[in-house]
Formats: C-alpha cells, sequence, structure tokens
C-alpha cells in the first residue's frame, strides 16, 4: 500500500465519496488514504479459485462471497479494507452496499508487498470484528494455507495446510476447502537454493 498524503484527514463518509469515482482502489485508516497495488496473475487465480469454491459449496445457505472490490468496515467505519474473498452471512450486510459489516469468513492472498501488513495489522484491525470467525492466508508464492479461527473467549488458534493433498477445514461455514482446488492452475516459480 502506498500512503496518500493529505492536508487533513479524511471522514469515513468522505472516504466512501471519494472511493466511488477513484480509478483505483484506496484502503482506509484513521482518516489516511493508502493506494493498493495491483496482484499477479497466480493472485488473481487463487482469488477466483476460492470465489468459485466457496460460492459452489455455500448455495442455499444465505452466506454471499464477495471478491476484491467489496470492503470490510472495521471499528465502526475508522477503518476499511479490500480482502480479497469475504464471506458474509449476514441478512443485515446488502448487497447493495459498497462495503459489509459483518464478515464471517475473510482470505487474504499474500504477495511479498502486502503479506506483512496482511499477516499482522490487517489481522489485528479484523481480529476486533465480533462477527469474524475466521481468517485464511494463502501465499500465492508456493503451496501454504494458514487457517486462523476464533475461539471461546476471543482466542485465536492457527492451523497450517501445506501440500496440494491437504484440505483446509472451514469450520465456521461447515465446509472442506482441497488446496488443490485452491492452487487450480497455479504456476509456482522454481526457488534455487540458497548459496
Amino acid at each position: 500500500m502506498i500512503a496518500l498524503s493529505s492536508n487533513s484527514p479524511m471522514t469515513p463518509e468522505e472516504y466512501l465519496e471519494f472511493e466511488k469515482t477513484s480509478e483505483i482502489r484506496h484502503e482506509y485508516i484513521d482518516g489516511e488514504i493508502y493506494a493498493m497495488s495491483g496482484g499477479t496473475g497466480n493472485h488473481n487465480l487463487i482469488s477466483l479459485n476460492c470465489a468459485i469454491l466457496l460460492r459452489n459449496r455455500l448455495k442455499g445457505s444465505g452466506c454471499r462471497v464477495y471478491m476484491s472490490d467489496m470492503k470490510v468496515n472495521v471499528a465502526e467505519s475508522k477503518r476499511f479494507f479490500y480482502p480479497d474473498i469475504v464471506v458474509t452471512c449476514d441478512q443485515r450486510d446488502q448487497p447493495t452496499s459498497t462495503h459489509t459489516n459483518f464478515p464471517k469468513l475473510i482470505i487474504e492472498v499474500l504477495s511479498p508487498s502486502t503479506e506483512s501488513f496482511d499477516r499482522n495489522g490487517k489481522f489485528k484491525f479484523y481480529r476486533t470484528i465480533p462477527s469474524l470467525q475466521t481468517y485464511l492466508l494463502i501465499d500465492a508464492q508456493k503451496c501454504g494455507v494458514e487457517c486462523f479461527r476464533r475461539q471461546t473467549q476471543d482466542i485465536w488458534t492457527v492451523q497450517f495446510y501445506d501440500s496440494l493433498a491437504a484440505i483446509a477445514q472451514i469450520e465456521s461455514l461447515d465446509l472442506d476447502a482441497p488446496l488443490g482446488e485452491i492452487y487450480e492452475n497455479i504456476s509456482f516459480l522454481e526457488m534455487s537454493p540458497k548459496p
């Protein structure tokens, strides 16, 4: 993300109005806006694979799956982020809105430029959303999925999946996500060993 300088912080209302006509997407953190960088083909394919997998398995459930253009409202409009995938099962989140307030699942596909923020900063903010039950981080450079699950007393646990034969369990939606489907048609660069 690239911070845009401004003389005074934007209000959430100004940000939402600004985003309606912006040619690029921006995330919003405490009055400041940050331009988002583009992703690779692998990043896009992984996101699409996840959206298709979730959409197919959630048919008839009342849950909705959104891709990268749906914002998530965090901390009562103090922050807005664009996750790669968001699932909401709350009828208060209407498809006519530009953002969700009650996500149940958020997925971020990691890229070198955003991995640290997705893993640390965003997750810190996302954990404050009471409706969020599962946070998935998916590596776009090698096979690897981290599944964070909310437990009782707001304790989060993590489970790692690192083989195409593995099946990530998304308990909050009562579904399995085979890594073979998540990584379908993905080509990883050959990594040469470091000397």
